[in-house]
């Protein structure tokens, strides 16, 4: 990246940009897509349009911003405003993975409880649900899941979801390495302990992959699995799609390394990218704390 930059008493303001109806044009095909599955319409090619559209905004915008950064126009008030509005972001994702675990907690702790009459919902027991027992995990009173018996199985903490763990935990620690050669100027550091986070990301969302089919085939766990299926399936989902969105910003950096972008002083989108990957780590081990182990 070039060292020269714009005179910091002005900032810089970007010229009409195509990008955003694009992207709005985009998540409205999406929904789209989305609604035209569960409805079964269309089935899953619904979703095409809108995913190749995503695609083309997301190559065009990222282009026409690392262009303009290249070309040394963001002066500091600029990258400030990156910052910010970074950890707005990061922070938006924390609220929502909270509202899960929000969820999560008030169906094993109270949800759950009640419907077997315990605490304050002692008729619950006499009257409604004489024969279900609230322990956890739980599908339900109506025992909801593929199996005929309303039985599933629960995916074992120290199997792949520690392994997982080691992996992203791993994974923290290249990255910061990376970010301490960039910070440093050695250049071979860096594209080394790059492609060693990305790589450990795709593994993770590999082993992650052949988790959920194990459920999904031997285990009678799915998301249709009642309380617990939900809950698990949306948790462990999305935070596979936010290790998959991860991911691929981490490889689009090391791809830009390649091609000698960020110094040791001027490196935002690097730095972004490895906020967004910690946030990633520290949400995992609450999943595996609370989803999986106890």
């Amino acid at each position: 990246m070039s060292e020269t930059h714009a005179d910091s008493s002005k900032y810089y303001i970007p010229h009409g940009s195509p990008w955003p109806i694009t992207g709005s044009v985009a998540l409205f095909c999406l929904m789209f897509g989305a609604v035209s599955f569960l409805n079964g319409w269309f089935g899953g090619w619904a979703f095409i349009p809108g995913a190749a559209i995503l695609a083309f905004m997301f190559f065009g915008w990222f282009s026409t911003v690392i262009g303009e950064s290249e070309r040394g126009i963001f002066n500091m008030s600029v990258d400030r405003s990156f910052r910010m509005g970074m950890i707005w972001f990061i922070f938006s994702e924390v609220m929502f993975f909270a509202a899960f675990f929000g969820a999560l907690f008030y169906a094993r702790q109270l949800s759950v409880p009640w419907i077997g009459g315990l605490g304050v919902k002692t008729l619950n027991k006499l009257f409604l649900w004489k024969d279900f027992d609230p322990a956890w995990p739980s599908n339900g009173p109506a025992h909801l899941g593929p199996r005929d018996n309303g039985t599933f199985e629960t995916i074992q903490a120290f199997g792949i979801p520690a392994l997982n763990t080691a992996i992203l935990l791993t994974s923290g620690l290249t990255v910061t390495l990376a970010h301490h050669a960039l910070r440093a100027g050695h250049r071979g550091a860096l594209k080394f302990w790059l492609a060693c986070t990305f790589l450990l990301g795709f593994t993770f969302v590999g082993f992650q992959a052949h988790e959920y089919g194990e459920a999904y085939r031997d285990l009678g766990l799915r998301l249709s699995t009642g309380i617990y299926g939900s809950t698990f399936f949306m948790l462990t989902g999305f935070h596979g799609l936010h290790v998959t969105i991860g991911t691929i910003m981490l490889l689009i950096i090391w791809l830009r390394t390649l091609r000698g972008h960020f110094t040791p002083t001027r490196h935002f989108a690097f730095e972004a990218v490895a906020w967004y990957w910690h946030f990633v780590d520290v949400v995992w081990l609450g999943l595996f704390i609370f989803v999986y182990w106890v």
